[in-house]
């Protein structure tokens, strides 16, 4: 059975910091780009960052730029978005995305697999 399953949300102040993980399972996420996007109540999902299938490129969205990083293990299986310096605009439900086309605004384009997200929430 595949699996893609997102953790490390949860609630944090403003100017703190988060790393989400993406685990796969039951699927090889070596050969696939992977981006994740966010949706807060009422919005449409945003592209926030997005990863090349070796890691060896990644994009960001304007909004995230200098404060998220993402990055990839492949023998674990795993893709990582560590987020600095959050604020409250940064609310919101995060999911992994997998496959693709990695744009360079940081967005996966037609991706064939979501995971089911994992809620942030940065709020004092």
């Amino acid at each position: 059975q595949v699996q893609f399953v997102e953790s490390g949300g949860g609630l944090v102040q403003p100017g703190g910091s988060l790393r989400l993980s993406c685990v796969a399972s039951g699927f090889t996420l070596d050969r696939y780009p992977i981006g994740w996007f966010r949706q807060a109540p009422g919005n449409e999902r945003e592209g926030v960052s997005c990863i090349s299938s070796s890691g060896g490129s990644s994009y960001y969205a304007e909004s995230v730029k200098g404060r998220f990083t993402i990055s990839r293990d492949n023998a674990k299986n795993t893709v990582y978005l560590q987020m600095n310096s959050l604020k409250p605009e940064d609310t919101g439900v995060y999911y992994c995305a997998i496959g693709g086309i990695c744009s360079n605004y940081g967005r996966v384009l037609d991706p064939d697999y979501w995971g089911q997200g994992t809620q942030v929430t940065v709020s004092s």
